[in-house]
């Protein structure tokens, strides 16, 4: 099968769509499909076919979160897409790249295949900045139940985000496809020890050194700050602990949360590791004893499932979406506000090694849900169904 992948963000670019496209990608070629991506390219302006990724160029809009805006009329991406005569589509995001994906789909007479990401009621304040928020709010509301209903299928990567199409009014059918992870990266065999001993070394992790990690975005939504003010409290009731913060992303908010830890008193324990490859992020996962996020803006929660994958304890933020993935006390931990993150963080560090294995393989246990084969499996069945609707 030929599949064509449009995306607005793929490695080395690390977020959420870039892991999910892939992850996509790569389970597709590995089991011997034809894949072409197409992405925006986020170095310059050029137009380039490298290793079956169509690299469209794109206008760089600093204010909207570093979002490249692509020409969705332009007849060079359509010309090779046309020529590697995809069999069906499957659109990753909206937008220029997404207008790209149904433009091609029309014009080629082949189904389109939509996963529903991310929730965009929570990013309008990059486009408004507060101003008639509300009524972007309900114009996404409703593109998005527009959009379900224009799509050959439609994936949503969790119950969460099918609970939020029927209440924009969305009636389409919605298939719940959580993404694919590829446990094998996240193994601890595959990490080099040598690079995470000179790590260690620079950055004044002792043994006994308690390592917190946050992955994602520097920005609003992903809610870093309710991190920050949540270690910063543990460090104050708990100053003796030696430990450290280690934030691996990049984005709009580092400003203010350089401002933050300033203001909390804990910059000597907070350090900014920006973005890395994709291909890289397991080895951070490996460095630290708690994966922690207060982050409510996840349709899935794919760094909570790749810290778990790692074999580390997580602590999120409740959220309903993770309900499933982290049962609290036997998967994961959870909290809500400061104290509670307080008291859970005493809890995982008073546990004896024998507690913690036993947490670590009921995670190994539950994630086996989301591997990337019967992730394979569910998208092929969904292609399959895209396909025969278009006969």
């Amino acid at each position: 099968m030929r599949i064509a992948i449009f995306t607005d963000a793929y490695p080395p670019f690390v977020n959420g769509v870039s892991t999910s496209s892939f992850n996509l990608a790569n389970c597709l070629k590995a089991n011997g499909h034809e894949v072409l991506v197409i992405a925006p390219r986020f170095t310059d302006g050029k137009l380039e076919l490298i290793d079956n990724v169509l690299y469209v160029p794109g206008f760089y809009l600093k204010n909207l979160y570093g979002y490249r805006l692509t020409n969705i009329f332009a007849y060079k991406p359509l010309k090779i897409i046309k020529k590697f005569r995809p069999e069906v589509i499957h659109n990753q995001t909206d937008f220029t790249i997404g207008f790209l994906a149904r433009r091609s789909a029309k014009r080629l007479k082949v189904p389109i295949v939509y996963t529903y990401h991310t929730s965009y009621e929570d990013y309008t304040y990059y486009v408004t900045r507060g101003l008639m928020d509300r009524f972007a709010k309900r114009f996404v509301r409703y593109y998005s139940k527009d959009l379900a209903k224009k799509m050959t299928e439609f994936i949503a990567p969790s119950v969460k985000t099918k609970e939020y199409m029927r209440s924009v009014g969305s009636d389409a059918y919605i298939n719940i496809i959580p993404t694919g992870i590829d446990f094998s990266i996240f193994k601890k065999e595959q990490i080099d020890q040598t690079k995470m001993a000179e790590f260690k070394k620079i950055h004044n992790i002792k043994p006994n050194t308690k390592v917190f990690l946050l992955v994602g975005r520097l920005a609003k939504e992903k809610s870093m700050d309710v991190s920050l003010k949540c270690f910063a409290m543990f460090h104050q009731k708990h100053p003796e602990i030696d430990k450290k913060m280690l934030i691996l992303g990049g984005g709009p908010a580092k400003g203010e949360l350089e401002l933050l830890i300033e203001d909390l008193g804990i910059r000597h324990l907070v350090s900014f590791l920006g973005q890395v490859n994709s291909l890289e992020v397991p080895f951070y996962y490996h460095l630290a004893d708690i994966y922690t996020s207060a982050s409510i803006t996840e349709t899935q929660g794919l760094t909570f499932m790749e810290a778990m994958a790692a074999g580390k304890i997580v602590l999120a933020r409740f959220d309903s979406n993770l309900t499933g993935t982290i049962i609290n006390g036997k998967t994961g931990f959870f909290f809500t506000d400061e104290a509670s993150f307080v008291s859970q963080t005493e809890k995982i560090f008073s546990m004896t090694q024998e507690q913690k294995d036993e947490i670590i393989n009921e995670a190994y246990r539950i994630v086996d849900t989301y591997s990337i084969d019967k992730f394979y499996n569910n998208i092929l069945r969904v292609y399959k169904r895209a396909i025969r609707k278009v006969w």
